[in-house]
This record gives C-alpha cells, sequence and structure tokens, in this order.
C-alpha cells in the first residue's frame, strides 16, 4: 500500500474504535445499571489509551510527511488527520487516560447532586475537572489563552476573543426585544391539558420521522440530558418527557435530529474518517436549531402541530392554530436553557461562555461559581434562582469536561440565521409544505447543500458556500425582531 492507503486504514480502525467508545457513553446515559459507573470509567479510561496511543503512532506522522493526495478529498483528510495529530501528541498519555476516568465518573457524581440539589456534592469534582482541562490547555498551547486551545475542540479555528465580540454585537439587540416583548402587555396562554407519556413519545417518533430520521439507523431513548451520539450508519438520539409539558419531549426530539440527520446525510464514501462526521459543534447546531425552531416553530409547521396534538391529547385548552403558534414562542424568563424561547436561549449562552472562560483562566473559583451564576442570572432574566438544578446544576456540560462547547450553541444560531435566509429564497413556497407538517423540502436543502460535505471544507467554509454569503449575525437578529415582533404587536 502506498502511505496515504496505509494511513487511512489505520485511522479506519481509530475511527471505528472512537464509534465504540460513543456507543459505551449513550448506554452510560440510557441503560447502564447506576452501580455499573465506577467499572464504565476504567472502561472508558482503558478505551481512551488505546485511541490515545492510536492517534500519537509515530507512524501517522511519518505516513502523513509522505502521503501524496489525489484529489481534494484526500488533501481535506490529510489536513484533518494532521491536525488531529499534531493536537494528540501534545497532550500527555496518562492525562488523556485520567481525564477519560475522571469525566465519566463525574457525568454520574453530576446527576447524582442535580437530583438532590446538592452543589457541595458536586464542587470537588467539577474543581478536579477543571484541573485536568487546564492541564489539557497548558499542554496544547504556551502561547494563547488556555480557553481557545479547548475551544478548538468544538470550534476549529475561532477565539475567544472573535466569540466575545460577536456576542457583544447580539447583546444589545436581544436585551432590547426581550424589554419590548415583556412590556408589550400581551402573554400567550400556557397548555392546558394531560400529556401522557407515551402519546408524548409516540407523537416524538412521528415527528422524528417527518424531519427525516432513519429507524433502520437510529434509535429513541430517554436521558436527563437528552443528546445524539454516533455517526455512519448508527445514530442514536434521546429525549426526555414531562408529563406536564410536552413541547419539551417534542422539541428535544427535532432537535437532536439535527444533529442526527448531519451525520446520517454525510457522504457514505467519508464514513469512518475525518470527514464522516460534522465538521463542527457550531455547525451541527445550525442543524439542530433550524431544525427546532426556525422550521419546528415557525407559523406554518405549527398550524399542522397544533391539529396533531389535539387529536393526539384532546382539547389544548388554546382558542385555534394562532393562539397556538404564540404559546409555543411564548417569551418568558425561565430558568433552564433547553426550554428557553429564541430571544433568551443565545442570553443563556452569553452568561455560561463568561462564566465558562472565567473558570478556565482562574478568575473565577469553583467554589464561587454558585453564587456568580444566581448573581449574573437575576441581572440577565429578572428572575432569582430557586434551586441548583435550575441553576449551575442544569447542563451536564462541565461535569464531562465541555469547556468550550456553551458558545456553539449560539454560534449555531447565528449560522442557522445564514442558512435559513439562502433556504427560503430557494424554497419560496416552504409554508405550503411545512402546513401539510412536511419539512422535507427544507431537511433536503440542508442534506444536499451543507450536510453532506461532513468535514471536507472548514466550519465557516461550510456555511458559507452553502449560505452564499459571510457569517453574520444579522440574518438571525433580523429573523427575531420580525417574528416575535409579528407575535407580540410590536
Amino acid at each position: 500500500m502506498t502511505a496515504f492507503g496505509d494511513l487511512m486504514a489505520h485511522q479506519r480502525d481509530t475511527q471505528a474504535l472512537a464509534q465504540v467508545m460513543g456507543r459505551l457513553g449513550w448506554d452510560q446515559e440510557t441503560v447502564m445499571p447506576r452501580g455499573a459507573a465506577d467499572q464504565r470509567a476504567e472502561e472508558m479510561a482503558a478505551l481512551e489509551a488505546v485511541l490515545h496511543a492510536r492517534r500519537t503512532d509515530p507512524r501517522v506522522g511519518d505516513w502523513l510527511a509522505a502521503a501524496e493526495p489525489g484529489d481534494d478529498v484526500a488533501r481535506a483528510q490529510l489536513r484533518l488527520i494532521r491536525r488531529s495529530y499534531e493536537r494528540a501528541v501534545k497532550i500527555p498519555a496518562d492525562l488523556a487516560t485520567e481525564t477519560a476516568r475522571v469525566t465519566s465518573r463525574a457525568q454520574g457524581i453530576w446527576a447524582e447532586a442535580r437530583g438532590a440539589d446538592a452543589v457541595a456534592d458536586f464542587l470537588p469534582t467539577l474543581a478536579e475537572v477543571l484541573r485536568l482541562k487546564r492541564e489539557e490547555a497548558a499542554a496544547l498551547t504556551d502561547t494563547g489563552p488556555a480557553y481557545d486551545a479547548l475551544l478548538q475542540d468544538y470550534e476549529p479555528g475561532i477565539t475567544g476573543e472573535e466569540i466575545a465580540g460577536l456576542f457583544g454585537r447580539m447583546r444589545p439587540r436581544l436585551v432590547d426585544l426581550r424589554a419590548r416583548i415583556l412590556a408589550s402587555g400581551i402573554d400567550p396562554e400556557p397548555l392546558k391539558g394531560e400529556f401522557p407519556e407515551a402519546a408524548q413519545l409516540a407523537l416524538s417518533t412521528d415527528l422524528a420521522r417527518r424531519f427525516g430520521y432513519d429507524f433502520n439507523h437510529g434509535r429513541i431513548d430517554k436521558a436527563v440530558h437528552p443528546f445524539s451520539s454516533g455517526s455512519g450508519r448508527d445514530v442514536r438520539i434521546t429525549t426526555r418527557v414531562d408529563k406536564a409539558e410536552p413541547f419539551g419531549c417534542l422539541y428535544s426530539t427535532i432537535h437532536e435530529v439535527g444533529h442526527a440527520c448531519y451525520e446520517l446525510n454525510i457522504d457514505p464514501g467519508y464514513h469512518l474518517s475525518m470527514l464522516g462526521e460534522g465538521v463542527s459543534m457550531g455547525v451541527h447546531e445550525s442543524q439542530s436549531r433550524s431544525f427546532e425552531n426556525q422550521i419546528g416553530r415557525s407559523r406554518a409547521f405549527a398550524g399542522w402541530l397544533f391539529r396533531a396534538m389535539t387529536e393526539a391529547f384532546g382539547d389544548l385548552g388554546l382558542d385555534g392554530e394562532d393562539a397556538f403558534y404564540a404559546t409555543l414562542n411564548r417569551v418568558q424568563s425561565g430558568h433552564i436553557r433547553t426550554e428557553a424561547d429564541e430571544v433568551h436561549y443565545n442570553l443563556h449562552i452569553l452568561m455560561r461562555f463568561d462564566l465558562e472562560r472565567a473558570l478556565v483562566s482562574g478568575d473565577l473559583g469553583v467554589g464561587d461559581l454558585e453564587a456568580a451564576w444566581n448573581d449574573r442570572f437575576l441581572a440577565d432574566f429578572g428572575v432569582s434562582v430557586d434551586r441548583p438544578s435550575n441553576g449551575m446544576l442544569q447542563d451536564v456540560h462541565w461535569s464531562v469536561g465541555l469547556f468550550g462547547y456553551f458558545p456553539t450553541y449560539t454560534l449555531g444560531n447565528v449560522y442557522a440565521g445564514c442558512l435559513m435566509q439562502a433556504l427560503r429564497g430557494d424554497i419560496p413556497d416552504l409554508d405550503t409544505a411545512l402546513a401539510k407538517g412536511d419539512p422535507s423540502p427544507a431537511t433536503g436543502w440542508m442534506a444536499d447543500n451543507l450536510q453532506t460535505h461532513g468535514g471536507l471544507f472548514e466550519p465557516r467554509d461550510t456555511i458559507e458556500r452553502a449560505a452564499r454569503m459571510p457569517v453574520s449575525e444579522a440574518p438571525l437578529l433580523e429573523y427575531l425582531d420580525a417574528k416575535f415582533g409579528a407575535i407580540y404587536g410590536l
């Protein structure tokens, strides 16, 4: 074989083992016995040791030096393998292994602390995870900010300062829109009725199919924190159920289907290679957030969903489709990020970005995090945090070491604004299909224009090629102003 062929064969096995590790993570979140946590931590550590050894194998460096790419796809493969190799060799093997062990165990400790609203039970573990991530950042860079080094795992090529600038431009518009909505005097009625778990899950399964999820290559399970897992031909999602509030189940499902469809629709020729996964978490979120919000919460689709929910649950206590649409997009200062409306959602992310950046830099101590969270939340949302599970314990991310992940949610919203502007220009009659409960013209456009490429292009290039415009926050902010201006008579 050639150097390129040897490298790709090695990489294929590495990617396959990474998928096995991901499946263990899915199992841990869905069906693993609670008493298996310590053993699972050792299993994850052992697998990470194998993966780290493969990713840092000196032969990879030799193959990269000798490989001769034949086309653009091969060049892209080499670019991503080289980036991964150069990053991996900087991280000591014992650090990679210990991080896998600690974060696996930390996930269960976080879940227990969240359930008991016991911040003190989680803080020592969080401090240990943060210590390991700081060590990782120090190994990766000795020049730039530690936070920027961690960001590269989720959005390659971006910096904390770039994100801070973007968020700084968005914040005044979001705060102003929020203030005008809350001053409008309009407050849509909440849903009324009974929402049995079985009926919610049945409707969420129907929604998943309508949005393009392939159950031959996936499944839906329940988890405390919904997520999507896997790539290639095995991509699984989870949702959550609250019998008093069905939107959480339905829209968590649509959101995770957006992630899953991205992975499922990547060119099959890229499977088990560096190109066979979503190119960044920001681009990934552009899919899930556009599926969930700009398509799933649109007026046209809301009309169909109102009829579907009435059939599934009976009278919803609302006066028709327009009232349902307003309820579906009701703006209120809730505690939970994943349940936030489109106006407040980005304010949740801006807060988390600032807090985790301060944690990584050392400007904020773990012991001061709860007070900092509660103070910032009161300032931004106008309500106090009533309990830790509605505050700093609500998200799984920090327990598993995902420092740098949070800003990709708002990046995804920004990207989605650009994509949807192009999509609606290309499909001017989209609402006709959505009103029939058929989002396939939109999801098909995403598959053809973005998802099929996987990691072929850099994140920003991926968006700009599909949207045919430079990345900008303007389309998102204009969409929010128009949508909520109409609902609230602004």
